[in-house]
């Protein structure tokens, strides 16, 4: 038997933490006093329910995605479902690898058909969804990997532009990798999508059998992993710059790949210092809002693992 969630204000008096199990959400949203408060309120409720519903369906979120396998029934489930399908051909993938940003966009979703708000993000451990209103935008901080408060970058995202979902994934983060990627930040329609991207993204940046790099099987980490016996990486020593370039290059492009198929709209990797960009075509952004990634400046958000004790909003 698991503890209550836990859902409270934190000291600012303007973010929401829920907390339960293993999803830690913060949440701020702007607006009216009422309708924040009425955002906040559908959150909460929303959010009391979804650990449970996913648990009910957990063998099947932690099998291997096929065209043939079998769908899920909650609406979290499904929407994980749908964001991994298109990356099934091409490599192993289980609906948990878009757990946390579908959790995201459930719960902002409750929010915004709760009331009217201005502009909102819900952030899962680094996996946000947003919801923008017209004229409203956001700054996003990318942290460089998760032990370390660093970025090395941000980006401005705006109403006029479709992005709205953002996840970061890499080796040192909460969640096992493949790759060997410090931390890969991807823009996408949707929190669920980006989530599921940057998982894919991340275990393509890689330098397979570099004796470099300790690697050890999932389960023997954690035996409940959906990644079962796959080797994940625990330690990745110094590289040189040829390996570093090497690996990015991998990775991008796999972000090409999903680019070219209207899976992502940008993506920024990152490995060891070094940074590799893959941009959306540049009318995506408007000038008006100065939408890019690798701007300078104070972020209101971190891609990353932001929670109450860790990382701050700045």
């Amino acid at each position: 038997m698991r503890d209550p969630a836990l859902i409270r204000m934190l000291p600012d008096g303007r973010r929401l933490h829920l907390h339960d199990g293993p999803i830690d959400l913060i949440i701020q949203a702007d607006g009216s006093r009422e309708n924040i408060a009425a955002a906040y309120e559908a959150a909460a409720r929303r959010f009391v329910l979804i650990l449970d519903e996913l648990c009910s369906e957990l063998p099947l979120l932690r099998s291997q995605v096929c065209k043939d396998s079998a769908r899920p029934q909650g609406v979290t489930a499904q929407r994980m479902f749908r964001a991994v399908l298109p990356h099934a051909a091409c490599c192993f993938i289980t609906p948990m690898a878009a757990v946390a940003g579908s959790v995201a966009e459930e719960v902002l979703s409750a929010m915004t058909s709760a009331t009217v708000l201005e502009r909102a993000y819900v952030n899962n451990g680094g996996d946000i969804a947003l919801h923008l209103g017209n004229a409203q935008g956001y700054t996003i901080g990318m942290v460089e990997r998760p032990d370390r408060a660093s970025l090395f970058g941000s980006l401005e995202i705006c109403a006029s532009n479709p992005v709205r979902g953002i996840a970061t994934s890499g080796w040192r983060g909460r969640s096992f990798s493949l790759g060997i990627a410090d931390a890969v930040s991807v823009l996408a329609e949707t929190a669920t999508a980006a989530d599921a991207a940057a998982t894919v993204i991340a275990n393509a940046v890689d330098l397979p059998g570099h004796p470099a790099i300790t690697r050890l099987p999932a389960r023997e980490i954690s035996p409940d992993s959906d990644l079962g016996d796959l080797l994940v990486t625990r330690d990745v020593g110094r590289l040189t710059l040829r390996e570093i370039s090497a690996a990015l290059d991998s990775g991008a492009r796999m972000a090409e790949s999903l680019r070219n198929h209207g899976l992502i709209h940008s993506a920024a990797l990152h490995l060891q210092r070094q940074t590799r960009v893959v941009h959306a075509s540049t009318e995506l952004f408007s000038s008006s809002c100065r939408a890019g990634l690798l701007r300078r400046g104070a972020p209101e958000i971190y891609s990353q693992l932001e929670s109450t004790g860790r990382t701050t909003h700045a």
